[in-house]
């Protein structure tokens, strides 16, 4: 189901160094997980994921659910043969989509209704039947269904305001409930894979502590931290983030879910997260910000046209270096210029996404790598140190 061993510790801060076995295979972490919300991470194959180092992908229940169906899915033996992956994948439950429906659902005791964004088909999502969906699936981690704390409420009385403690307090015991539910029904289906439980209460620490606290009670094999990267400030976010992580076990993986800048990452792993997705080096890249070594690139500046750089000098995803850069050692860079990727960007061409999407996935990827042998070494303070540096001087 899964193994988690714990190698190495920081001495100077909470970051960690795991290993995490899965059904579908080994995971190093700390590591980042592309976001496949549809059954494929945007405008990247799944060979040039590989390729980049990726260990995990995620899916996403709900709109896998509403497109193509578990019936298309349960014909391929679930989301692995289906979009031709056969390393971990990591599927959300739902309640980050249900959160984002914002006043086009209806929360009760029971589940939440709401009308398909698809085809306007009346549905209704229960913890046991985001346990279905994801036991069809046969991702390797399955997230329990949880309402997402929002940090501006929705409620008729409150909208627009800042979320009451007493709203979180509700939100959180009713993730609490449903969390319950979820591990029932998840043993009846005698679902091989691992459970998560997701810590919820908002930007209320004692909330979060409460929350915490309940879960570790059911002994879920892993746990993430949710209700962040949900409009509230960067500070909010920062705080909650200094809280929470190493509060959980340490002899279990901590996700935390939904972030986000490299900056963001790098300081979540200095306070003891393991696993961390965000769809930011995707959506960024579609719309033309590129992030390097030095900082960020925003490719549509017009003082690209001209620029016979690469992306990052630095780097050796195929953008950036092409598909050997060593065959091309006599010629110069095998990868593609700055300018060009301007071009394409001005032109609509589809391969300046992809080529942005697939460099800022390998950059991703690649600073994990760096976190993890920084970690291996005991040098991860002059890593952290060197990070900041390094993006703070501007491309």
């Amino acid at each position: 189901m899964l193994e988690f061993e714990l190698l190495q510790t920081d001495p100077g801060s909470h970051a960690r160094r795991a290993r995490l076995r899965l059904n579908h295979g080994m995971v190093q972490t700390p590591v980042f997980m592309p976001v496949g919300t549809y059954g494929t991470v945007k405008g990247v194959t799944p060979r040039s994921l590989q390729e980049m180092g990726a260990q995990i992908i995620l899916g996403n229940t709900f709109h896998l659910w509403m497109r193509p169906g578990l019936e298309v899915l349960a014909q391929f033996g679930g989301l692995h043969a289906f979009e031709n992956w056969q390393d971990p994948i990591l599927t959300d439950s739902g309640g980050f989509q249900v959160w984002s429906l914002g006043q086009m659902r209806a929360i009760s005791e029971e589940g939440v209704r709401f009308s398909s964004p698809v085809n306007g088909d009346k549905m209704f999502l229960t913890p046991e039947i985001s346990m279905q969906i994801q036991t069809t699936l046969n991702s390797d981690i399955v997230m329990q269904f949880d309402e997402c704390t929002p940090y501006i409420s929705v409620e008729p009385r409150t909208k627009g305001q800042l979320t009451t403690e007493g709203e979180a307090r509700a939100s959180m015991e009713l993730s609490v409930r449903w969390a319950r539910r979820c591990q029932a029904e998840f043993a009846r289906l005698q679902n091989p894979n691992a459970l998560f439980g997701i810590v919820q209460g908002g930007m209320f620490e004692h909330l979060r502590e409460e929350s915490l606290e309940q879960l570790v009670a059911m002994d879920f094999p892993g746990y993430a931290i949710g209700g962040v990267s949900v409009g509230e400030p960067k500070e909010e976010m920062l705080r909650i983030m200094a809280h929470t992580p190493h509060r959980l076990p340490t002899d279990k993986p901590r996700y935390l879910m939904g972030v986000g800048t490299p900056e963001d990452i790098v300081e979540g792993v200095a306070q003891g997260v393991d696993m961390f997705d965000c769809v930011m080096p995707t959506r960024n890249a579609r719309n033309g910000t590129l992030f390097t070594r030095y900082g960020d690139l925003k490719i549509r500046n017009a003082r690209y046209k001209l620029d016979a750089q690469p992306l990052d000098d630095t780097c050796t995803c195929y953008a950036c270096a092409g598909a050997d850069a060593v065959s091309y050692a006599k010629g110069g860079r095998a990868g593609f210029s700055r300018a060009y990727l301007h071009h394409l960007d001005r032109c609509g061409e589809m391969l300046g996404p992809m080529l942005a999407s697939i460099h800022n996935l390998h950059y991703f990827l690649n600073l994990m790598a760096e976190i993890r042998a920084a970690l291996e070494t005991g040098q991860f303070g002059a890593f952290v140190a060197q990070f900041k540096a390094e993006r703070s001087r501007g491309v």
